[in-house]
Protein backbone atom coordinates (compact mmCIF):
# COMPACT_ATOMS: atom_id res chain seq x y z
CA UNK A 1 0.00 0.00 0.00
CA UNK A 2 1.26 3.48 -0.91
CA UNK A 3 0.62 6.22 1.66
CA UNK A 4 0.69 9.88 0.65
CA UNK A 5 1.22 12.87 2.91
CA UNK A 6 -1.39 15.62 3.12
CA UNK A 7 -0.02 19.12 2.77
CA UNK A 8 0.05 21.02 6.06
CA UNK A 9 -0.96 18.03 8.16
CA UNK A 10 1.53 17.09 10.88
CA UNK A 11 -0.33 14.18 12.49
CA UNK A 12 -2.85 11.59 11.40
CA UNK A 13 -5.54 9.22 12.62
CA UNK A 14 -7.96 11.53 14.46
CA UNK A 15 -11.32 11.36 12.67
CA UNK A 16 -13.41 13.35 15.17
CA UNK A 17 -12.56 16.96 15.99
CA UNK A 18 -14.08 18.46 19.14
CA UNK A 19 -14.49 22.21 19.70
CA UNK A 20 -14.14 23.11 23.37
CA UNK A 21 -15.38 26.04 25.40
CA UNK A 22 -12.67 28.32 26.80
CA UNK A 23 -12.58 26.96 30.33
CA UNK A 24 -10.04 25.26 32.56
CA UNK A 25 -11.68 25.17 35.98
CA UNK A 26 -14.29 22.44 35.53
CA UNK A 27 -12.85 18.91 35.82
CA UNK A 28 -13.82 16.84 32.78
CA UNK A 29 -14.06 13.27 34.01
CA UNK A 30 -14.07 10.01 31.99
CA UNK A 31 -17.33 9.91 30.05
CA UNK A 32 -17.29 13.67 29.51
CA UNK A 33 -16.98 14.87 25.90
CA UNK A 34 -13.80 16.78 26.83
CA UNK A 35 -12.00 13.71 28.23
CA UNK A 36 -10.08 11.74 25.60
CA UNK A 37 -10.37 8.47 27.56
CA UNK A 38 -14.13 8.54 26.90
CA UNK A 39 -13.54 7.25 23.38
CA UNK A 40 -12.41 3.96 21.88
CA UNK A 41 -10.75 5.93 19.07
CA UNK A 42 -8.44 8.98 18.91
CA UNK A 43 -10.05 12.44 18.93
CA UNK A 44 -8.59 15.90 18.38
CA UNK A 45 -9.53 18.82 20.62
CA UNK A 46 -9.51 22.53 19.79
CA UNK A 47 -10.36 25.30 22.26
CA UNK A 48 -12.44 28.21 20.96
CA UNK A 49 -10.65 31.17 22.52
CA UNK A 50 -12.94 33.55 24.38
CA UNK A 51 -16.07 31.39 24.23
CA UNK A 52 -16.58 30.84 27.95
CA UNK A 53 -19.41 29.02 29.69
CA UNK A 54 -20.94 32.37 30.64
CA UNK A 55 -20.82 33.66 27.07
CA UNK A 56 -22.31 30.44 25.75
CA UNK A 57 -25.10 30.62 28.30
CA UNK A 58 -25.69 34.21 27.19
CA UNK A 59 -25.99 32.98 23.58
CA UNK A 60 -23.17 35.25 22.44
CA UNK A 61 -23.27 34.74 18.67
CA UNK A 62 -20.34 37.14 18.21
CA UNK A 63 -18.10 34.09 18.55
CA UNK A 64 -19.30 32.52 15.30
CA UNK A 65 -16.11 33.54 13.49
CA UNK A 66 -14.00 32.06 16.30
CA UNK A 67 -15.93 28.82 15.94
CA UNK A 68 -15.53 28.74 12.17
CA UNK A 69 -11.80 29.47 12.36
CA UNK A 70 -11.26 26.77 14.97
CA UNK A 71 -13.29 24.35 12.88
CA UNK A 72 -11.24 25.10 9.78
CA UNK A 73 -8.06 24.46 11.73
CA UNK A 74 -9.39 21.05 12.74
CA UNK A 75 -10.18 20.24 9.11
CA UNK A 76 -6.66 21.26 8.08
CA UNK A 77 -5.34 18.96 10.81
CA UNK A 78 -7.16 16.03 9.23
CA UNK A 79 -10.44 15.44 11.07
CA UNK A 80 -13.37 13.96 9.14
CA UNK A 81 -16.20 15.41 11.27
CA UNK A 82 -16.57 18.09 13.93
CA UNK A 83 -18.58 18.20 17.14
CA UNK A 84 -18.54 20.42 20.25
CA UNK A 85 -18.68 20.19 24.02
CA UNK A 86 -21.80 22.25 24.75
CA UNK A 87 -25.33 21.48 23.62
CA UNK A 88 -26.03 25.18 23.31
CA UNK A 89 -23.57 25.33 20.41
CA UNK A 90 -26.76 24.60 18.46
CA UNK A 91 -26.68 28.37 17.89
CA UNK A 92 -23.76 27.88 15.50
CA UNK A 93 -24.86 24.61 13.87
CA UNK A 94 -26.42 25.87 10.64
CA UNK A 95 -23.68 28.33 9.72
CA UNK A 96 -20.85 26.00 10.70
CA UNK A 97 -22.29 23.23 8.56
CA UNK A 98 -22.38 25.65 5.63
CA UNK A 99 -18.83 26.88 6.12
CA UNK A 100 -16.91 23.65 6.71
CA UNK A 101 -16.12 20.85 4.28
CA UNK A 102 -16.79 18.01 6.73
CA UNK A 103 -19.94 16.97 8.62
CA UNK A 104 -20.67 19.23 11.61
CA UNK A 105 -22.73 18.02 14.56
CA UNK A 106 -22.16 20.52 17.35
CA UNK A 107 -25.01 19.71 19.70
CA UNK A 108 -26.45 16.54 21.23
CA UNK A 109 -29.86 18.07 20.48
CA UNK A 110 -29.43 17.07 16.83
CA UNK A 111 -30.63 13.63 17.93
CA UNK A 112 -34.05 14.99 18.86
CA UNK A 113 -35.81 14.65 15.47
CA UNK A 114 -34.67 11.02 15.35
CA UNK A 115 -35.73 10.32 18.93
CA UNK A 116 -39.20 11.82 18.51
CA UNK A 117 -39.75 9.44 15.61
CA UNK A 118 -38.71 6.22 17.29
CA UNK A 119 -41.42 6.59 19.92
CA UNK A 120 -45.18 6.95 19.54
CA UNK A 121 -46.71 10.26 18.50
CA UNK A 122 -48.24 10.89 21.93
CA UNK A 123 -45.06 9.97 23.79
CA UNK A 124 -42.19 12.24 24.76
CA UNK A 125 -38.43 12.63 24.88
CA UNK A 126 -37.27 13.69 28.32
CA UNK A 127 -34.35 16.13 28.09
CA UNK A 128 -32.03 16.71 31.04
CA UNK A 129 -30.23 19.98 30.35
CA UNK A 130 -27.54 22.01 32.06
CA UNK A 131 -29.84 25.04 32.10
CA UNK A 132 -33.55 24.87 31.29
CA UNK A 133 -33.78 28.67 31.10
CA UNK A 134 -31.50 28.68 28.05
CA UNK A 135 -33.00 25.68 26.27
CA UNK A 136 -35.92 27.68 24.86
CA UNK A 137 -38.05 27.50 21.72
CA UNK A 138 -35.60 29.58 19.67
CA UNK A 139 -32.70 27.25 20.44
CA UNK A 140 -34.79 24.15 19.73
CA UNK A 141 -35.83 25.54 16.36
CA UNK A 142 -32.16 25.48 15.40
CA UNK A 143 -32.41 21.67 15.50
CA UNK A 144 -35.84 21.61 13.82
CA UNK A 145 -37.93 20.95 16.94
CA UNK A 146 -41.11 22.99 16.75
CA UNK A 147 -43.55 20.73 18.55
CA UNK A 148 -42.95 21.29 22.26
CA UNK A 149 -45.54 18.61 23.03
CA UNK A 150 -43.01 15.96 21.96
CA UNK A 151 -40.44 16.85 24.62
CA UNK A 152 -40.17 17.41 28.37
CA UNK A 153 -37.30 19.58 29.63
CA UNK A 154 -35.74 19.26 33.07
CA UNK A 155 -32.82 21.47 34.06
CA UNK A 156 -30.13 20.74 36.64
CA UNK A 157 -28.99 24.34 37.04
CA UNK A 158 -30.52 24.41 40.52
CA UNK A 159 -28.81 21.21 41.66
CA UNK A 160 -26.10 22.33 44.09
CA UNK A 161 -23.15 20.13 43.16
CA UNK A 162 -23.75 20.19 39.42
CA UNK A 163 -24.08 23.96 39.47
CA UNK A 164 -20.87 24.43 41.44
CA UNK A 165 -18.79 22.09 39.29
CA UNK A 166 -20.06 22.91 35.80
CA UNK A 167 -21.68 26.35 35.87
CA UNK A 168 -19.77 28.14 38.61
CA UNK A 169 -16.55 26.22 37.81
CA UNK A 170 -15.26 26.02 41.37
CA UNK A 171 -12.52 23.62 40.30
CA UNK A 172 -13.76 20.31 41.70
CA UNK A 173 -16.55 17.79 41.07
CA UNK A 174 -18.02 15.30 43.53
CA UNK A 175 -19.04 12.46 41.21
CA UNK A 176 -21.31 10.65 43.66
CA UNK A 177 -23.26 13.76 44.60
CA UNK A 178 -23.64 14.99 41.03
CA UNK A 179 -24.76 11.52 39.97
CA UNK A 180 -27.47 11.55 42.65
CA UNK A 181 -28.64 14.98 41.44
CA UNK A 182 -28.86 13.87 37.80
CA UNK A 183 -30.67 10.66 38.73
CA UNK A 184 -33.03 12.67 40.91
CA UNK A 185 -33.80 14.96 37.96
CA UNK A 186 -34.56 11.94 35.77
CA UNK A 187 -36.85 10.38 38.37
CA UNK A 188 -38.68 13.67 38.92
CA UNK A 189 -39.21 14.06 35.19
CA UNK A 190 -40.52 10.55 34.58
CA UNK A 191 -42.78 10.76 37.64
CA UNK A 192 -44.18 14.06 36.39
CA UNK A 193 -44.96 12.77 32.90
CA UNK A 194 -45.45 9.05 32.26
CA UNK A 195 -45.39 9.65 28.50
CA UNK A 196 -41.58 10.01 28.57
CA UNK A 197 -40.20 6.94 26.81
CA UNK A 198 -36.59 7.96 26.11
CA UNK A 199 -34.05 10.23 27.81
CA UNK A 200 -31.62 12.66 26.15
CA UNK A 201 -28.80 14.08 28.25
CA UNK A 202 -28.16 17.45 26.59
CA UNK A 203 -25.04 18.65 28.39
CA UNK A 204 -21.60 17.31 27.39
CA UNK A 205 -20.83 16.79 31.09
CA UNK A 206 -23.77 14.43 31.64
CA UNK A 207 -22.81 11.18 29.81
CA UNK A 208 -20.87 9.83 32.85
CA UNK A 209 -24.20 9.56 34.68
CA UNK A 210 -26.10 7.83 31.85
CA UNK A 211 -25.73 4.34 33.32
CA UNK A 212 -27.16 5.42 36.69
CA UNK A 213 -30.02 7.25 34.95
CA UNK A 214 -30.90 4.18 32.91
CA UNK A 215 -30.81 1.92 35.96
CA UNK A 216 -33.08 4.36 37.82
CA UNK A 217 -35.78 4.89 35.17
CA UNK A 218 -35.31 1.82 32.92
CA UNK A 219 -35.43 3.82 29.67
CA UNK A 220 -33.09 4.22 26.68
CA UNK A 221 -30.58 7.02 27.35
CA UNK A 222 -28.99 9.05 24.56
CA UNK A 223 -26.27 11.67 24.98
CA UNK A 224 -23.33 13.35 23.25
CA UNK A 225 -21.35 10.12 23.22
CA UNK A 226 -24.06 8.08 21.49
CA UNK A 227 -24.07 10.78 18.79
CA UNK A 228 -20.27 10.96 18.46
CA UNK A 229 -19.93 7.18 18.28
CA UNK A 230 -22.66 7.07 15.63
CA UNK A 231 -20.97 9.67 13.42
CA UNK A 232 -17.58 8.04 13.89
CA UNK A 233 -19.04 4.73 12.68
CA UNK A 234 -20.10 6.53 9.49
CA UNK A 235 -16.84 8.38 8.72
CA UNK A 236 -14.59 5.43 9.66
CA UNK A 237 -16.28 2.29 8.42
CA UNK A 238 -15.52 -1.02 10.05
CA UNK A 239 -14.34 -3.99 8.02
CA UNK A 240 -16.38 -7.00 9.06
CA UNK A 241 -14.68 -10.32 9.65
CA UNK A 242 -16.27 -13.54 10.81
CA UNK A 243 -17.43 -16.89 9.58
CA UNK A 244 -20.55 -18.58 8.27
Amino acid sequence: MLYKAKKGQASYGEAIGILLLDTSFAPYIPGDVANATTYSFPVRFKKVNGLTVERMFNKDVRFLDNMINAGKELVEEGVKAITGDCGFMALFQREMAKQLEVPVFLTSLLQLPFLTRIIGEKQKVGIITANSKILDNALLREVDIKDMNSIYIKGVEDKEYFRKAIIEEVGWLDFGKVEKEVVSAAKEMVKKDSRIKVILLECSCLPPYGVAVQEAVNLPVFDYITMINYVYSAVVKKKYEGFM
